[in-house]
C-alpha cells in the first residue's frame, strides 16, 4: 500500500509493501533518487523520524541508509543526517536541439507591456495594507460581482479617468479580460443571442472564448474611421476597441461613436467596449469611453494588464442591468471567483493614487519610445511609414510596395525577434483591404532592450526587402 512520510520541507509518496517493508523502503527510495522524486543535495529525515513515520525499526531504517550509502545514493554527513547524494541522480537528458525554437532576444509584439515596469514596492506596500487591514469576514468567499470595496474603488477611478458611469453595484470584476468577455458571452447565449459582431482585425484569443460561448464571430471593416458601423446587419451584440482600435490604432469616428449607440438602442442590441489601453494618449486628452453615452447598453470591460501587469490577473466590466443577473448567473456556473486578497491589494493600491502615477510615468515611458520609434523609421526605412494614432503599446507600420508581412516575419524571428503582420490578426474569409503593415508593440521591451529590438526589426524589414 502507499504511505506518505511528511518532515519539514518534504514530502514523499512510497509504495511499500505489507511485507517486507524493509526491502520495499530500499527499492523506493532508490528509485525514487533515480526519477528525480529526491533531487541531489535533498536532505532525508532521520531514521528515528522516518521510523515512527513509517511503523518500521529504527534499525531496519538505518540499515537501508547504510545501504544505499555505500552505493552511492546518499551520502552521510556526520553531524549534518543523511542527504541524497549529489551525483546519485540521473542527469536529464537534452533536448532535440532541432526541437529548440531559436532563442529570442526581444519582442515587439502588440499589446504586451513592459513586465519590468511593474512597481513592486509599491505593490508590496499596497499587499501588506490588504493582509493587515481586511477584516477577517472578508477573508472567506468573495461575492459573485467580487469585492464591493474594490468595485466601489474602481466605480469613482473609472468615472474620474475615463467617464464612465458606474456604479458599485454594476461594477463586476473578473480575472482578466478573457474571462468578462467569456463571461459575457455565455451571458448573451443564455439569453438567446447567437452571433457578435468583431473587427475584421483583432485578437484570435477573443474569437474562440467568443466561438466556445456558442456564439458565432461576424467580421465587420475597419477603415480610417475605425469598426464600420453600417456593416453590422443582424447581430446581437458588437466587440469594439473603440478609444484604439485594435491593432490597427484608429479611434472611432464621433459619428460612428453615436451611430453604434443608436443601433444599440434601436435593436436592443449589447456594445461590448474593450478599453485596454485607454489611458495611454501621448499627444492630447484620451477620447472618453464610449459606455457613457449610453450606460444601458454598453458594457465597459478594462483590465490591469497594461496599466500594472498581466500578472495581476484582474479585470473589471460595468455591465447594464438587464446583462447583470445573466452575467453572475455564469459566473457561478464556472466556479471561478478572483481572489480576495489580490483585488483588495488593487483597490488599496488605487486609493493611494499608486495606479494614477504609475499609468502617468509608463505614459512618459510609452510616449517617448512611440517618438523614437517614428524618428528612426524616418530616418531609417525609406517608403515606410508609422501610422495609428500616438496611444497605446503599439502602432502600425507600413511597409514598403512589393515587401510581405511574412517574409519581415520570418527574417525577424531568424534574428531572434518576435514581430507580427498585420494579416496575422484577421479573421478568416475577410476581404482584405489593407496595405502590408507590420504590428509594432514599442511597450513591450525592457528599456535597455529597446534600442535593440528596434535594431533588430529594421534589420529585418530591410532582409526582407532585399
Amino acid at each position: 500500500m502507499g504511505e506518505t512520510w511528511a518532515i519539514p520541507g518534504l514530502d514523499l509518496h512510497l509504495e511499500l509493501g505489507s511485507t517486507r517493508r524493509t526491502s520495499s523502503l530500499e527499492r523506493e527510495l532508490r528509485a525514487a533518487i533515480d526519477d528525480g522524486r529526491l533531487a541531489s543535495g535533498a536532505r532525508l529525515p532521520s531514521s528515528r523520524t522516518l521510523a515512527s513515520d513509517l511503523g518500521i525499526a529504527r534499525n531496519s531504517i538505518a540499515d537501508v541508509y547504510a545501504q544505499l550509502t555505500a552505493e552511492g545514493w546518499l551520502e552521510a554527513r556526520v553531524g549534518a543526517g543523511t542527504w541524497v547524494s549529489e551525483r546519485a541522480a540521473r542527469p536529464i537528458a537534452a533536448p532535440d536541439a532541432a526541437a529548440i525554437p531559436p532563442t529570442m532576444r526581444a519582442d515587439l509584439r502588440g499589446g504586451i507591456p513592459d513586465a519590468s515596469a511593474f512597481p513592486r514596492r509599491a505593490w508590496i506596500a499596497a499587499a501588506r495594507r490588504a493582509v493587515l487591514d481586511t477584516p477577517a469576514a472578508e477573508l472567506g468567499y468573495p461575492p459573485d460581482h467580487g469585492s464591493m470595496a474594490l468595485r466601489a474603488t474602481l466605480s469613482d477611478y473609472l468615472g474620474r479617468v475615463r467617464g464612465v458611469v458606474a456604479t458599485a453595484e454594476r461594477t463586476v470584476v473578473a480575472r482578466g479580460f478573457g474571462e468578462l468577455l467569456s463571461l459575457t458571452c455565455r451571458a448573451l447565449a443564455s439569453t438567446g443571442a447567437r452571433r457578435i459582431a468583431v473587427e475584421e482585425v483583432g485578437h484570435e484569443a477573443h474569437r474562440g472564448i467568443i466561438r466556445a460561448a456558442g456564439l458565432a464571430p461576424v467580421a465587420i471593416p475597419v477603415d480610417a474611421g475605425g469598426a464600420v458601423i453600417d456593416g453590422l446587419g443582424d447581430v446581437d451584440a458588437v466587440l469594439l476597441t473603440a478609444a484604439h482600435q485594435f491593432p490597427i490604432g484608429v479611434p472611432l469616428s464621433p459619428a460612428r461613436r453615436l451611430e453604434v449607440v443608436r443601433w444599440a438602442e434601436r435593436t436592443g442590441g449589447l456594445v461590448i467596449e474593450d478599453d485596454y489601453d485607454g489611458e495611454f494618449r501621448y499627444d492630447r486628452r484620451a477620447i472618453g469611453a464610449l459606455q457613457a453615452l449610453a450606460p444601458d447598453h454598453v458594457l465597459y470591460a478594462g483590465t490591469a494588464s497594461k496599466s500594472l501587469a498581466p500578472a495581476v490577473g484582474l479585470a473589471w466590466g460595468v455591465v447594464p442591468e438587464r446583462l447583470a443577473g445573466p452575467l453572475v448567473a455564469q459566473r457561478r456556473l464556472s466556479g471561478g471567483l478572483a481572489d480576495v486578497l489580490n483585488q483588495a491589494t488593487l483597490g488599496r493600491f488605487i486609493d493611494a493614487h499608486d495606479y494614477d502615477r504609475n499609468v502617468r510615468r509608463l505614459r512618459a515611458e510609452y510616449r517617448a519610445r512611440r517618438y523614437a520609434l517614428e524618428a528612426r523609421v524616418a530616418e531609417e526605412l525609406p517608403g515606410c511609414r508609422i501610422t495609428g494614432l500616438a496611444a497605446g503599446l503599439q502602432c502600425l507600420l507600413e511597409l514598403p510596395s512589393g515587401v510581405s508581412e511574412a517574409r519581415v516575419t520570418e527574417e525577424a524571428e531568424r534574428i531572434g525577434l518576435r514581430l507580427d503582420g498585420l494579416r496575422s490578426f484577421r479573421l478568416d474569409g475577410t476581404e482584405w483591404r489593407h496595405r502590408p503593415a507590420m504590428v509594432v508593440g514599442y511597450a513591450a521591451p525592457p528599456p535597455h532592450r529597446f534600442d535593440e529590438a528596434i535594431d533588430l526589426a529594421i534589420r529585418a524589414i530591410r532582409a526582407a526587402g532585399g
